[in-house]
């Protein structure tokens, strides 16, 4: 079954109607209207699996992939040229120029946290790379998953993108088929599954996976915003998107002042949702259980409260928090931030690397030798300082992770670079034909390669 649908898709790729810029474009802006079109049954899909309102859909969901769209169709022109390259003086006489090749036949696998932004947004590469498409959503969001379907089937011609349904099963035989590109986002354990499976035909793979993305709060900070920015970006749905902090080092000085600013940020942004049950649900009843062995891993210090028939849990604190703790040993992704505090700096830094090359790392500091200090000492995908989540929200920054947390990047142009090939050709002069590499003189050669 997909392997007819991949065959379909190759002999239409290789016609090289998507190669052109004009087609890329006219397909970048269907796709923009497509989503407008249906922007409201997006929303209420996104309500209906994940209790997101309106609002947090909108902000998180729809509104970047306008955002992403109109800079990729700005910028595709210059994109798509042909770049000239230095020659060195061993090829006198040559032009180097690298074209951007489509992949060809795509595979995007689009998690579950944020279903509509994270199947369009690569598939805004893929568009733009020139290739053809197949997604496949998560059957944890069904509601989401079809409107994706719908959308896609309504707006496109299935050999040119299609979108295929269904759970492990469905992955598992797509990943089967020979794509020339697969773009995963989901769990560091999943994601190995999907580059051994690759890896066994040579499929080159970008990985948007996760891990423990800590947030440090310096006595330099200013505390007040940074409790803001901190409650918002953590407990955004939920605290299930793969760049929220997953855990807080406040210095010491600091600590009784921070935690107090920010228990009443949480109750000015999200007691009113939680009260109302419009707080963004938990995904599943495994990941609801799993998040209620961690509520006893520590000592709860705000929230703690839970409905078990909503699937919800209030936008939690703890602290005494043991590092050895299952807690402390896995992504987190709900709403429940665990605390530390630090009296030097300089202590962070071993405690962060012991867990590697987190997808994201946020510092709120005034104190630039600080920002400095654990900016160029600790390894990780991307983030902010004095900020959470907002560096994926802008197309002119690459986001991807690094180690555990991803391969590759993405938004923007590395959008485009990530669904393409750099295909290298040295254009020789016929003019004059140099004897030196036919019948080579040590001598000269040195000072050629010198």
């Amino acid at each position: 079954m997909y392997a007819e649908l991949i065959g379909k898709q190759r002999k239409y790729f290789e016609q090289g109607e998507t190669h052109e810029l004009t087609f890329r474009i006219k397909q970048l802006k269907q796709l923009k209207k497509a989503i407008k079109e249906h922007e409201h049954e997006l929303i209420e899909a996104l309500h209906k699996d994940l209790n997101k309102s309106e609002e947090e859909a909108f902000l998180t969901e729809i509104g970047p992939l306008y955002q992403e769209i109109k800079h990729t169709i700005n910028h595709l022109p210059k994109w798509m040229k042909p770049k000239r390259v230095k020659t060195a003086i061993s090829h006198i006489g040559s032009r180097g120029v690298i074209y951007s090749e489509p992949r060809g036949v795509t595979l995007i696998i689009a998690p579950w946290n944020y279903p509509v932004q994270l199947a369009f947004a690569p598939l805004i590469g893929a568009i733009a790379g020139g290739n053809c498409a197949v997604i496949k959503p998560s059957e944890l969001t069904p509601n989401t998953s079809k409107i994706v379907r719908i959308i896609i089937e309504k707006y496109f011609p299935e050999e040119y993108i299609a979108v295929k349904e269904g759970a492990v099963e469905t992955s598992k035989q797509l990943l089967e088929q020979r794509f020339d590109y697969i773009f995963f986002t989901g769990s560091v354990a999943v994601g190995k599954v999907v580059m051994e499976q690759a890896a066994k035909q040579l499929i080159p793979v970008t990985l948007e996976l996760g891990g423990k993305s800590p947030v440090v709060i310096d006595k330099s900070a200013r505390l007040d915003l940074a409790a803001k920015r901190i409650a918002w970006g953590k407990f955004l749905n939920a605290g299930q998107t793969c760049v929220a902090p997953d855990y807080a080092l406040v210095h010491e000085d600091v600590k009784d002042l921070f935690i107090s600013l920010l228990k009443k940020q949480i109750d000015l942004l999200f007691r009113e949702k939680v009260e109302s049950q419009l707080y963004p649900r938990v995904v599943s009843e495994r990941h609801f259980n799993r998040l209620l062995t961690f509520l006893e891993e520590g000592d709860v210090i705000k929230g703690g409260t839970y409905n078990r028939e909503q699937l919800t849990i209030s936008p939690t604190l703890l602290e005494n928090v043991n590092w050895d703790q299952a807690i402390m040993n896995e992504e987190i992704f709900g709403p429940i931030l665990p605390i530390f505090t630090f009296d030097q700096v300089e202590e962070v830094i071993p405690i962060i690397r012991e867990r590697a090359n987190p997808l994201a790392f946020y510092v709120f500091a005034e104190d630039r030798a600080v920002q400095d200090l654990l900016i160029k000492n600790l390894s990780f995908g991307g983030g902010c300082i004095n900020d959470t989540i907002m560096h994926l929200a802008t197309p002119h920054l690459p986001f991807g992770g690094k180690g555990e947390s991803g391969i590759g990047a993405y938004h923007g142009y590395e959008s485009f670079a990530a669904f393409t090939h750099n295909k290298s050709i040295l254009k020789q002069t016929t003019r004059f034909d140099l004897p030196l590499r036919y019948k080579p003189d040590l001598k000269l050669l040195r000072k050629v390669f010198r």
